[in-house]
């Protein structure tokens, strides 16, 4: 549904900007095929954070209860950022692998579709 505002004009600089995070960027992290995480979860990260730490030290504390987790065959991990296939470098940053502020990061795990097969 439509907004509309309330008087002509009607401008204003949003809150969630890069700046208001102390350095970091929050980026989006979701696992398609495993709804029991409705969303994408949001992350305060460091532009600097390599790749491989988002994987190793920061997904695992999100999504590590479901009982799919630990059968992750993670160099068979396909990933897509903001919408488009990418290929992370797990040694670079961040900043170097195209993840900004607001980015989605999205991994499918091929063969694992959520708990008995639900997608959940």
């Amino acid at each position: 549904m439509p907004v509309k505002a309330i008087r002509e004009n009607y401008a204003f600089e949003p809150k969630d900007v890069e700046k208001n995070f102390h350095g970091n960027r929050i980026v989006y992290v979701g696992w398609d095929h495993h709804l029991m995480f409705c969303a994408p979860v949001a992350f305060p990260l460091p532009p600097d954070m390599p790749f491989g730490a988002l994987v190793e030290q920061v997904i695992p504390g999100a999504f590590g209860m479901h009982p799919d987790f630990p059968q992750i065959q993670w160099n068979a991990v396909q990933w897509r950022l903001d919408g488009e296939p990418f290929t992370p470098d797990m040694q670079k940053s961040l900043d170097a692998n195209g993840v900004r502020h607001k980015s989605v990061v999205r991994m499918f795990t091929p063969g694992l579709n959520g708990i008995g097969g639900s997608g959940s």
